[in-house]
């Protein structure tokens, strides 16, 4: 054997002790599971096998897995996002039609205010002006438009 060959032998017999006398290899090796596979050599060689090639599988599951959950609290976030989004335009639409509703019954309020406050003011004219006339002791007169009313009745009979 060439010398290099000896010293790969040398290294790997120098592995395989440190793995024999580990503590928790020689525990697993007094158990009955590790008797067992000590004594079938085929079923520990092929369970060594399915435990080192459904790594990679497993591996490519965790990872789907993470990714998943990772992706599901992205999308509930920007979900969230566009309801909350979708609901605060609705609100605005909401709040400028009631603005513009409320400057439109102002609006109105505004115009019933200064025609009645007009006619207050024009009955209470016309009042104050009969009582003058009643104190000062002359019959109250009709007023312009109502006499010209009443003449025009006249000339047309």
């Amino acid at each position: 054997m060439s010398k290099e060959l000896q010293e790969l032998q040398k290294q790997w017999h120098f592995i395989v002790q440190s793995i024999h006398s580990n503590s928790k290899v020689v525990a697993f090796m007094n158990s009955r599971l590790g008797l067992y596979l000590d004594d079938h050599p085929f079923v520990a060689l092929s369970l060594l096998m399915f435990v080192a090639v459904s790594t990679i599988p497993v591996a490519f599951f965790l990872i789907f897995v993470v990714t998943t959950v990772i992706m599901a609290c992205v999308g509930v976030i920007v979900m969230e996002g566009v309801v909350i989004s979708i609901g605060g335009i609705a609100l605005l639409c909401v709040l400028c039609g009631l603005g513009a509703l409320s400057l439109g019954l102002s609006g109105v309020l505004s115009v019933c205010y200064i025609v009645l406050s007009a006619l207050v003011n024009y009955w209470g004219a016309s009042r104050r002006q009969a009582r003058k006339q009643e104190v000062n002791g002359s019959s109250p007169q009709k007023s312009l438009s109502v006499m010209d009313f009443s003449d025009s009745k006249q000339k047309n009979k």
